[in-house]
Parts: structure tokens; sequence; C-alpha cells
């Protein structure tokens, strides 16, 4: 009886690490470096009592199909110069998606390079499990 204890503890302990040493939570990425998180840890941080800003970087007509609740539609190639209009504070978390994430991730490396240090790119809205609002 005590062999099977210690080995349901031992195989307890061993899953919980590889649960912690699994993820990568947006707290341990160093500020101002390129992140990519899955739509879990998106999940997490949306439903967090945080503030953050959720950019959806497709185009207008890719955002009118649906999109994820709250996303503001900035297409990628105009970052640059609305992005300061609608996320003043740099140091404001910034989540990026767009279709399969090519776009995000070109986005997210944007953002970076204009200063902004906590940008996460969650990759497509084709990835997201959750609801999505459709026009």
């Amino acid at each position: 009886m005590k062999k099977k204890l210690y080995l349901v503890l031992v195989l307890l302990l061993l899953s919980l690490l590889f649960i912690y040493f699994s993820k990568t939570e947006p707290d341990k990425i160093k500020k101002g470096q390129y992140a990519k998180i899955n739509t879990q840890q998106a999940k997490e941080i949306m439903d967090a009592d945080v503030a953050f800003v959720l950019l959806d970087v497709r185009e207008l007509d890719e955002y009118q199909e649906g999109r994820i609740s709250g996303a503001i539609l900035v297409p990628y190639t105009e970052i640059e110069n609305s992005i300061s209009l609608i996320v003043s504070d740099k140091e404001m978390i910034i989540l990026v998606y767009c279709r399969s994430g090519r776009r995000s991730k070109i986005a997210a490396e944007l953002l970076l390079s204009l200063g902004y240090s906590k940008v996460y790119d969650m990759g497509g809205i084709v990835d997201w499990p959750y609801e999505i609002e459709l026009e």
C-alpha cells in the first residue's frame, strides 16, 4: 500500500512539474522581446483583471466576417501610422492576432520596434477555440 501511495505521489509531482515548465507565461517573458503565446494564455490575460488592448491586424473584410470580442481593427500595414492614436501607453499589454499568424508576427515585431514593451502574438483566429463575434 505504501509503495502505491509513493508511486502516485511521485507521478503527481512529475505531472505538476511538467505542467509548470511547459507553460510560457507572459509574466516570464522579457519585456520588449517578441513573444508568441497560445490561445489559452491569451484567454487567461483577457479574463484577468488587467488592462489590455486586443488588435486584429487583418483587413476590414476579414474583420467583418468575424472577430474576437473586443478586438480593434488595425490592419498591419497601418500600424505605424495609427497605433499611437489607439495605444498611447507603451507599457500597455497588447495582444495581436490575424487570420493564420503571419501578419500578427509582423505586427508584433513592428510594435516592439516602435517601443511597445508588452506585445504578445497570439497567432491566428483560425486557432481561436472560443466564441467569435459575427457581423
